[in-house]
């Protein structure tokens, strides 16, 4: 992308207007008198305008789960052609079926770098996940690295994603508005939501965790109390923003793990008002409200939940969404480090910046951009470097601040796609990161 396109995708984005709120009733319109009132769809929407709902949950689910919005839009989203199977590229859905799930450790380095003219859509690229697209269960894990703004405009009908930027910001145009993003935020669209990205810097690189399953929505504080966590005024949606763009404009549908393309002879992004619950938001992690241990032990990781997604069985997720923002270590005669251990669960990990406290050795390392895949009871912990480190350390008060990192976790294994199997940048010998972990046991027979 040249330097002039990516600053003025950054001029817009400066200053967008947003509202507050996650799960919250919004409602916005880019023009006075967009929206109607009293009703939903009067006989003649207001300024000419089609009325149209989208449905994120089934009609009938309970009020408290319900996600729906209506949209009030130049032209209805059925005023399209027939769309047509394109090809994929490096984008893969569920079920994973290419390989076999493996018990073994892995970590990769970051993405190399694209083609040149490489958007986000082409630039997505599936290292594994689980569950079926079909089925609306499981989740995939993708990183994404581009050098070009999109022309295009894109949906997921399979899933909602959960867009982590690692380098370079973003300018999502989305049918409800604009979303500015930059490394060491998040942004959720909601499934089957259309948006397009634009690059607000040269390149850009990430992760993207697509969840078939339920939808996101913060985790119960229990014993907490009412506040702590996330809070859920730090979501932030957007303000109504359309496009009135007339002639050909790609649309790109992923549906059951396929992309099908069709051409508008208009922009899909036509919405002038809008009202309802299923938004698309930016969250800025660093306002994540870290809680911990202030007298002994490591807390289990599932203190730090961003966002998770139920499942049939209580406090089970389809997938959490898990982040290690900066906190203070304060336990005493405590490794501090997160502990040994072996997990029903399976975690991807991946660095936004700095580096993580458990993972400083091993050839390549786990730098930004990077990730690693613990699936199901593979065993799992603090490096040797850092036990040696953790185990002789004076235990005085400590800010961790020097890295940003989340972990996408869930109930099923993770399957690779045979091009994470076999990547070039999966790095061989992780194992080792383990080995010097000697035997300090003296024996008492």
């Amino acid at each position: 992308m040249s330097g002039m396109g990516s600053e003025q995708a950054r001029r817009t984005a400066e200053g967008l207007a947003y509202l507050s709120g996650f799960g919250n009733e919004h409602s916005s319109e880019a023009h006075p008198g967009a929206l109607p009132h009293g009703r939903n769809s009067p006989q003649r929407a207001p300024l000419g305008l089609y009325a149209e709902q989208l449905s994120g949950t089934a009609f009938t689910e309970p009020r408290r789960n319900n996600r729906r919005s209506w949209l009030y839009r130049i032209r209805p989203s059925a005023a399209h052609p027939p769309f047509t199977r394109i090809d994929g590229g490096a984008l893969r859905g569920a079920p994973f079926t290419e390989t076999v799930p493996d018990p073994n450790r892995l970590r990769w380095d970051p993405l190399p770098q694209p083609p040149e003219g490489t958007d986000f859509l082409a630039g997505l690229w599936t290292l594994g996940g689980n569950g079926d697209a079909t089925q609306r269960t499981g989740m995939a894990v993708h990183l994404y690295a581009a050098n070009a703004s999109m022309s295009r405009v894109f949906s997921d009908a399979d899933g909602e994603l959960l867009i982590v930027p690692e380098s370079g910001g973003l300018l999502l145009r989305t049918e409800f508005g604009l979303l500015r993003a930059e490394p060491g935020q998040v942004v959720l669209i909601p499934r089957g939501v259309r948006f397009r990205v634009e690059l607000l810097d040269a390149t850009a690189r990430g992760y993207v965790c697509e969840n078939y399953g339920q939808h996101f929505v913060l985790p119960d504080l229990g014993p907490i109390g009412a506040n702590g966590l996330a809070n859920p005024r730090d979501f932030l949606a957007p303000t109504a923003a359309y496009e009135e763009t007339e002639g050909p404009v790609e649309v790109v549908n992923k549906f059951c793990g396929n992309l099908w393309s069709a051409t508008y002879d208009h922009s899909p992004l036509d919405v002038v008002a809008w009202h309802g619950n299923l938004v698309p938001y930016v969250y800025d992690l660093r306002t994540f409200n870290v809680l911990g241990s202030i007298s002994y032990d490591h807390p289990d990781p599932s203190i730090f939940t961003v966002l998770t997604s139920p499942s049939d069985t209580p406090g089970l997720a389809g997938v959490d969404f898990v982040v290690f923002a900066p906190r203070w270590l304060v336990g005493e005669d405590t490794f501090r480090p997160p502990y040994f251990h072996r997990n029903v669960m399976s975690e991807y990990m991946g660095l936004i910046e700095g580096a993580y406290d458990a993972k400083t050795g091993g050839k390549g390392g786990f730098v930004p951009g990077g990730g690693s895949l613990h699936n199901m009871m593979s065993a799992h912990g603090p490096d040797r470097e850092t036990f040696d480190k953790a185990s002789a350390a004076e235990l005085t008060p400590r800010k961790v601040d020097d890295g940003l990192a989340f972990m996408f976790e869930t109930r099923w294994p993770v399957t690779l796609t045979a091009q994470a199997a076999g990547a070039d940048h999966l790095q061989q010998g992780y194992d080792g990161v383990w080995q010097g972990l000697e035997r300090h046991w003296v024996s008492r027979g």
